[in-house]
């Protein structure tokens, strides 16, 4: 064992526990400063262990929760980075807080979520078993470019997982597209029919060919560029499915109900949170599932059981109120989140926090490329609005354009003053905050409630 090892791996468990005394998370500065000490950690700690690795724009911590909860119902032993430190520093520490000293690692499989942008470094040190790939949308213009500059950096990943089997959205012609470029077993999956009666107003990511440039012809549209593509002009299309959502039997508040197909057998699931989306992320678990080896019977199940990723259609019940936060941060995300809200059918409040950090993407510009109109629209359906975050200002001028009647527009940018407003009311609220936002309201809603920190 080289010293190097064992000192950062020391160094990493000693700057966890500080942080966490002080009541902080600590889920990337240990690794930064193991890997100071030694830059390979990663390559060491992970040699010996299966990894499953999910990358993508939207879903990745979601979709990581429902296969945590399929490994764990199919009796795997296994650690996951469930905190959300997806970078090459915070995958580092958490293999480092789950190895001994020597740098043996006490589990045998590990569930890895990676940035998209750090999935070709992370790559490079882990052997993944199995690699899935949820969808490639635009997404924080200043830290990743363009969509193709996303679809690189994980063309670049897949390429170094040479060992794993690759599990891509169907729906999705970029991410469908890097399975002509390996020699990797692949898995599609996807959904074989609309999902909402009504979608709200998007713009296409990709509604051009990748091979030819001719514009898509749709047979039928999920959301954003998701769906039954085909090129009339070169016949690239959406590949034929090895697992499949063939029926959605209902969508409501809390759930949906789903028939899910693999290897010609019929699986009747419920999916435990609402929203379109999150039928994609449970239909990407069984195909993880079933690159795995797993019991498809018992991944189905699971999907009923799963516990959500902090703020990812997060519910806080507090003093008999009823809050759901729902991460936002980029256009076809929260395009996403309004289907679902603006088709509830009970008067709700909604709330829309918007922060420029580092982690949210300095540019916010975003927001005009989303259809809050369709909110508007609502009518009497919206009880009223709040925003608030660094930017608050700016989403109060885009909820003016779109039409939104200033007397039921409010601006709150104290986050303890905007909890108490959220649980004085008298019906369901809906928190739809960008990534720091999330951060700092959830810190906040945990201290004062008694609710589990965020890494936990």
């Amino acid at each position: 064992m080289k010293v190097s090892v064992f000192f950062s791996i020391l160094s990493c468990k000693l700057a966890r526990f500080a942080i966490r005394l002080l009541g902080r998370g600590g889920t990337d500065f240990p690794g930064r400063v193991a890997l100071k000490l030694c830059p390979h950690l990663l390559g060491t700690l992970a040699k010996d262990v299966t990894t499953i690795l999910v990358t993508g724009t939207n879903g990745k911590t979601t979709t990581s929760r429902m296969i945590e909860q399929a490994l764990t119902d199919s009796g795997i032993s296994f650690f996951a980075n469930k905190s959300g430190a997806n970078l090459l520093s915070g995958v580092t520490a958490e293999f480092a807080m789950h190895s001994s000293l020597t740098g043996k690692c006490r589990y045998p499989y590990a569930l890895i979520e990676a940035d998209e942008a750090a999935f070709k470094a992370i790559s490079r040190y882990v052997d993944a078993k199995v690699v899935v790939v949820t969808n490639v949308f635009r997404d924080q213009l200043d830290r990743y470019g363009e969509v193709t500059h996303t679809l690189d950096n994980i063309r670049i990943g897949i390429g170094n997982s040479k060992n794993a089997t690759l599990c891509f959205n169907a729906d999705d012609s970029l991410s469908r597209s890097l399975a002509d470029e390996v020699d990797n077993p692949v898995l599609f999956y996807g959904v074989d029919v609309p999902i909402y009666k009504e979608r709200v107003a998007e713009l296409s990511d990709a509604p051009y060919c990748i091979r030819c440039k001719h514009e898509y012809v749709y047979d039928y549209v999920t959301y954003g560029h998701l769906g039954g593509y085909r090129c009339p002009a070169c016949g690239y299309s959406r590949p034929k499915t090895d697992v499949s959502v063939t029926e959605v039997r209902s969508t409501d508040t809390e759930k949906s109900e789903v028939v899910m197909t693999a290897d010609g057998k019929n699986y009747d699931t419920t999916v435990n949170l609402p929203g379109g989306y999150n039928i994609y992320n449970a239909c990407a678990t069984m195909a993880c599932g079933k690159a795995m080896g797993l019991d498809l019977e018992v991944v189905s199940k699971s999907l009923s059981s799963f516990a959500c990723g902090f703020g990812r259609m997060e519910k806080f019940d507090i003093e008999g109120r009823s809050l759901r936060m729902i991460l936002i941060k980029n256009p076809a995300g929260c395009n996403q989140v309004l289907n679902f809200l603006t088709n509830t059918t009970e008067p709700s409040l909604f709330v829309v926090c918007l922060n420029d950090r580092a982690q949210d993407g300095k540019d916010v510009s975003w927001i005009w490329d989303v259809d809050f109109e369709r909110v508007v629209e609502m009518g009497d359906k919206l009880s009223g609005l709040i925003v608030s975050g660094v930017r608050a200002d700016d989403m109060a001028i885009r909820f003016k354009y779109a039409g939104l009647p200033l007397e039921k527009l409010q601006v709150i940018k104290d986050y303890d003053q905007l909890i108490k407003t959220c649980i004085a009311q008298d019906k369901p609220v809906y928190i739809m905050p960008t990534y720091t936002a999330m951060l700092g309201l959830r810190e906040r809603i945990s201290k004062t409630y008694g609710f589990k920190d965020f890494w936990e």
